[in-house]
């Protein structure tokens, strides 16, 4: 081992434990991994990082490289750590002081280069980046349709409590303002400051990056736009020792380098059209304001419109010529314009503010708020409007419900990420797709495609309205306007669950509107109709009780009995998540939920059920609604830490829960059916439902309204059934006494393993 010197300041010739010269044979296999780790003084997390590394799939050859920019002991440990390993092959490259000006980025860069396997994880040195989520993006690369594997903190079963509430509300901040100015190349990142990434080496041009700081991911992100990204989530750990190294300067050039990765390519043409852009509203502003004598406010709205038609043809035959974009002349014109309206829209309170507030003069305060706006307008421009038909072709999002039914889809369906697979072995149950949806071309495809069903809705606002065509046969195809594709929770809960409904009544299952919990091995449904607090009951008995969650607002049934769980995000309000002890949510999600409870709440959906039934486009008010406040939805897993979750499990009876009255009824099999087909329904009230209904359920000479309610009645049987009726929603405390289960816990543990012992029978006669 070449021996390195004392002082760690001193340049250090790259080392490795070469297993042999410790008298034990060499491992002659190449390695499937490469982990760079970058590291500045973190002597006394090598040893425990290292342990940790060597338990990650023993069997895969992986090495790990330490790239070292240390001035304290870490070499050392690392050369200790090296003397006493025999699984990994270890290698330190210790980098001199006039070559660490490009930090931890170029700390990755110089490892990545070193590396000898295929694939190279980076991570942090100081364990708050998880060795044992290695394997998971290991699986996820082995599928082979991935150049890239983030870990995000960010998808569902992730999350970020280990950086506190300062940090964590800056790297979403950050985070934000890069999916901002590369909406499109980051479309499918949750997470792009992540610093823990598995990366296929052969796909990242290391020639073309420049890093600096600490955001490399976001440097090979960008500067390598044909990238393949897939996600796993991950849970960002508390510090195992030392000290962090952010902090204002990793701030700074993290600014430096968005500006800079903006600026590239057309960046300087683009600024120096803005730049004749800004002269031309000047000067369209000075006329009207100064010798036409208009209202400032009005002649800022027209001097826009002026210098919008100069700027987009400028940039349309010079700047972008060599693009081959996605959208017709016709709709990047549009949406150049409404981009450049939008803005304006939020000049004004700045013209306000300059002109009424600090006394500015109008023409300085006019120039000064276009430049405030310069970078957003580029990002959407170069990342939207002009983007290349293949930046915006989709990949498929898989999903598969219990192997029953199956869904590919365009757009991610975070109400689907639990059933979510990389492939499927045949067509797709439901199969949805992205495209222009009109009358004229519906009732076109209709008599071309005579031997398949098909059935149209629209609002009547073309691509800018919810319009959907469906088309039934082997494969449901779901073909949405892009509205619908831009709001995912809506295509999902309006198109895609519906749809989903009918298609598991075809496959012999119910998709029930129940929640579901299990004693044991011995599951109970949950009923209710919509907002009468179903979820705050769940919550509170998986928070207090020994109990395990199956689902919360759809179970999947069979006609036997057997239940099986549908986990879909739980939506809640602030009282919901004050129900519960230590949800796992931040600060920026708690702040968050006072928007969204107001408008995802019980009267924000009696106020949408009233316009809908006063004609509006309710459909399309809905979705854009939902495209600008998306609702707060939680895995269980994020609002009740340590929750136990069952796949499936024997129904033993049901519960009906209604707000108001008090006492117990037990209720006849018949009323129990009827009950819970009723709440089914009442689930789906929503347009485009009422209009789609019927083709959903009907035709092919089935009727799978009556197929359903056989379902349920075969698997209610003669199962007991009680109505709870409550004014103080205390039904959570009053259930498990019901099937003796009622002693509450201490505090919340995780579900022991099913025993033979059977549940108690209902308590009552």
């Amino acid at each position: 081992m070449v021996e390195i010197l004392r002082r760690a300041e001193a340049p250090v010739a790259t080392t490795t434990n070469g297993a042999a010269a410790n008298g034990v044979r060499a491992v002659r296999r190449a390695p499937e991994v490469s982990v760079v780790i970058p590291t500045r003084n973190e002597a006394e997390n090598i040893e425990a990082l290292v342990d940790a590394l060597e338990r990650v799939e023993p069997d895969t050859p992986m090495e790990i490289l330490f790239v070292d920019d240390s001035t304290d002991e870490t070499p050392r440990a690392i050369a200790a750590s090296q003397r006493r390993r025999r699984l990994r092959r270890i290698t330190l490259i210790h980098r001199p002081v006039e070559e660490r000006g490009d930090g931890l980025g170029g700390a990755v860069v110089r490892g990545i280069r070193a590396a000898r396997a295929p694939w190279v994880c980076v991570m942090d040195a100081d364990l708050q980046h998880p060795p044992e989520a290695l394997a998971r993006l290991l699986e996820r690369a082995r599928t082979g349709d991935v150049d890239v594997v983030v870990a995000s903190r960010y998808v569902p079963g992730g999350g970020s409590a280990g950086l506190g509430t300062a940090r964590s509300l800056v790297s979403r901040a950050t985070g934000a303002a890069a999916r901002l100015i590369f909406p499109v190349r980051l479309r499918r990142v949750t997470d792009p400051m992540s610093g823990f990434f598995l990366v296929r080496r052969d796909a990242v041009q290391l020639d073309t990056l420049k890093p600096r700081g600490f955001k490399i991911l976001l440097e090979i992100l960008i500067r390598s736009p044909r990238l393949r990204v897939g996600e796993v989530a991950y849970s960002f750990g508390t510090r195992f020792a030392g000290e962090s190294k952010a902090g204002l300067r990793e701030g700074l050039r993290f600014l430096a380098a968005l500006g800079r990765l903006r600026a590239a390519g057309e960046g300087v043409a683009f600024a120096a059209v803005g730049g004749t852009g800004l002269l031309v509203n000047a000067g369209a502003f000075a006329l009207l304001a100064s010798v036409a004598h208009l209202h400032y406010l009005l002649a800022a709205l027209v001097a826009t419109q002026a210098s919008s038609t100069w700027n987009f043809v400028l940039l349309d035959r010079l700047v972008f010529r060599r693009t081959s974009p996605a959208r017709s002349t016709g709709l990047r014109a549009a949406a150049f314009f409404a981009v450049n309206n939008l803005l304006l829209a939020g000049r004004w309170p700045l013209l306000v503010l300059f002109v009424s507030v600090l006394s500015i003069d109008p023409l300085v305060s006019n120039v000064l708020t276009l430049s405030v706006l310069f970078a957003l307008r580029f990002g959407a421009a170069s990342s939207w409007i002009w983007a290349d038909a293949d930046q915006v072709a989709a990949a498929a999002h898989r999903y598969s419900v219990h192997g029953i039914a199956t869904i590919e889809s365009p757009v991610r369906l975070p109400e689907l990420e639990r059933f979510r697979v990389e492939r499927l072995d045949h067509a797709p149950t439901i199969h949805v797709r992205v495209a222009r949806v009109s009358r004229r071309s519906s009732r076109l495809v209709h008599e071309l495609l005579f031997m398949v069903r098909h059935h149209h809705y629209d609002e009547g606002l073309g691509a800018i309205g919810f319009g959907v065509d469906i088309f039934v046969g082997r494969t449901t195809e779901l073909v949405v306007t892009p509205l619908v594709a831009r709001s995912p929770h809506v295509l999902y809960t309006n198109v895609v669950e519906p749809t989903l409904r009918w298609a598991l009544v075809k496959k012999g299952y119910a998709l029930a509107h129940g929640a579901c919990i299990a004693f044991g091995d011995e599951a109970f449904l949950i009923t209710a109709r919509t907002d009468t607090g179903k979820t705050t009951t769940i919550l509170r008995l998986l928070d207090n009780y020994r109990c395990s969650f199956l689902s919360d607002d759809l179970t999947i049934v069979a006609p036997d009995g057997t239940v099986l769980t549908y986990p879909k995000p739980l939506t809640i309000s602030r009282h919901t998540a004050a129900a519960v002890r230590t949800p796992l949510l931040s600060t920026w999600e708690r702040a968050a939920l006072v928007l969204q409870s107001r408008i995802h709440s019980r009267s924000g959906r009696q106020f949408a059920q009233l316009i809908a039934r006063l004609a509006f486009p309710a459909a399309t008010i809905n979705a854009i609604t939902q495209f600008i406040v998306p609702p707060p939805k939680y895995h269980v897993d994020r609002l009740v830490p340590g929750v136990d979750c069952a796949q499936s499990a024997r129904l033993a009876g049901m519960f009906v829960i209604e707000r108001g009255g008090s006492g117990d009824v037990r209720l006849t099999p018949a009323a129990a059916v009827e009950t819970l087909v009723e709440n089914t329904d009442d689930a789906y009230g929503f347009p485009p439902y009422p209009f789609i209904e019927h083709f959903l359920h009907s035709g092919n000479g089935r009727d799978l309204r009556a197929e359903e309610r056989g379902i349920i009645a075969s698997a209610l049987g003669e199962l007991p059934t009680v109505l709870l009726r409550s004014s103080t929603m205390d039904w959570y405390d009053r259930l498990p006494a019901l099937v003796g289960r009622g002693a509450p816990l201490g505090h919340r543990q995780p579900t022991p393993a099913p025993t033979t012992e059977a549940v108690a029978p209902f308590a009552f006669e």
